[in-house]
């Protein structure tokens, strides 16, 4: 039976898609394999789907919850950076350029996770935290939301996202602001020539873009 851990953009679980990025926030659901929490801890990773062939039982009490994203640009939106044990040079390349953007900032993934769950959660509601920015300044790989929908940015087009990949395109407005899912540290590092060894973004975004 398909379970609830597929992540979208805005953060929420749904039961459809499988994705190109694994991933975890913790131990999310409890000893029969529903999901109870959004997160447990700040250490949010992105993964490799494949290691090595290695098959994963998944949903195992006391484990953490298997997460997967339709890609890393999805990933992004939600939060999540690279993994240091099964990405250790997307990991390595992160912390470089994270380091150059964040150059008074303590160092190490400690500090890294804290920022970025200042950036991603209103501790408020507990809910993702949105920012704007001017459409035209955004990079490729972020996603924003236009009529309740999280949308892609690549190049000139938003492509609309769905869990099996990205549908119809509409023209990237010249001007005016956006609301920007994407957390503003991972924007940087977009806006940067992030280029990871799992998919940024989707094949299905080359056909209807």
């Amino acid at each position: 039976m398909p379970r609830c851990t597929r992540v979208t953009p805005l953060g929420e679980f749904v039961d459809r898609g499988r994705g190109l990025v694994f991933g975890n926030r913790g131990c999310l659901h409890d000893a029969g394999g529903e999901l109870r929490r959004p997160f447990r801890g700040k250490r949010w990773i992105a993964c490799r789907l494949d290691v090595g062939g290695r098959r994963r039982e998944l949903l195992q009490p006391g484990r953490y919850t298997e997460l997967f994203f339709l890609d890393e640009a999805t990933a992004f939106a939600a939060g999540h950076r690279p993994c240091r044990a099964c990405r250790r040079r997307d990991y390595e390349v992160f912390v470089t350029l994270w380091r150059e953007l964040h150059p008074g900032d303590e160092r190490g993934a400690d500090a890294v996770d804290a920022r970025l769950h200042d950036e991603r959660i209103d501790p408020s509601s507990r809910r993702q935290r949105h920012v704007t920015a001017p459409f035209e300044a955004l990079p490729e790989g972020a996603f924003v939301v236009a009529g309740g929908k999280p949308f892609l940015v690549l190049a000139e087009t938003l492509l609309r996202w769905t869990p099996e990949g990205y549908a119809e395109g509409l023209p990237r407005p010249s001007g005016g602001e956006a609301e920007v899912v994407t957390p503003p540290s991972l924007l940087r590092v977009l806006a940067a020539g992030w280029a990871p060894e799992v998919p940024l973004v989707h094949p299905s975004a080359v056909a209807v873009a």
